[in-house]
């Protein structure tokens, strides 16, 4: 039997928007945390670091992630997942509009995408 405070829906949680074309919904528990992305196309997340580790997995879509100080590209598309270590500098650029599940450990109020 489900527990309704464990079940969550996306189409029932709250939306926010910390930088322009971009929507996040999100899931937090005690240890980690899942963040429902939708970029739209041309979407730049700048470059950040955070402790989490963070696992992006891309549902639909491309982005083209810049990692480390050198700003190596790698491409993710959808029905791939890229792994970040906790403390790796990235950043993104969503090619198409793309939709991505990103999981944190552990959970943040805050990520790389949230203003100060």
């Amino acid at each position: 039997m489900a527990h309704a405070n464990l079940v969550h829906r996306w189409s029932d949680l709250p939306t926010d928007r910390p930088m322009e074309k971009l929507a996040r919904q999100r899931v937090i528990g005690e240890k980690c945390m899942v963040s429902r992305i939708v970029l739209e196309k041309g979407c730049d997340v700048p470059a950040h670091a955070h402790e989490n580790e963070q696992i992006a997995m891309i549902i639909e879509g491309e982005l083209e992630f810049r990692l480390g100080e050198e700003g190596e590209a790698v491409r993710v598309r959808a029905g791939e997942s890229l792994m970040l270590p906790a403390n790796l500098k990235h950043s993104a650029l969503a090619l198409e509009r793309t939709v991505a599940l990103d999981v944190f450990s552990p959970p943040s109020e805050k990520t790389g995408i949230d203003r100060s």
